[in-house]
């Protein structure tokens, strides 16, 4: 489990799953979203937001769709600042499978 700030002075967080980071990945819901500014503002928020309930319109199983939203995407703390932090985490953690899938190549 990570967790993630969702504002500036720290008072509020959002846990985030494995299983949520997953979903993210397994959909590329953070691919694209970033206007070539590099801003995340509420704008960047409704546009995934916009999509995943898109996804889940179009998909009969999407189980992990719902789970991340209920857990993190429509969590009552998420605003753009926490937007900004889980799309660094996701970054971070993206990172770290990639290493530890090329340690493994590697090792073989």
């Amino acid at each position: 489990m990570y967790k993630i700030q969702a504002n500036k002075s720290g008072t509020r967080s959002i846990n985030v799953s494995e299983e949520n980071l997953q979903t993210i990945d397994k959909y590329s819901l953070l691919n694209d979203l970033v206007e070539s500014t590099g801003i995340i503002d509420d704008n960047t928020l409704d546009k995934l937001r916009s999509n995943i309930r898109s996804f889940i319109f179009s998909n009969d199983d999407c189980k992990d769709l719902l789970d991340l939203c209920f857990n993190v995407i429509y969590n009552d703390n998420m605003k753009a600042y926490g937007l900004k932090e889980l799309a660094m985490l996701y970054l971070d953690w993206n990172r770290n499978k990639e290493e530890n899938n090329d340690e493994g190549i590697q090792d073989s």
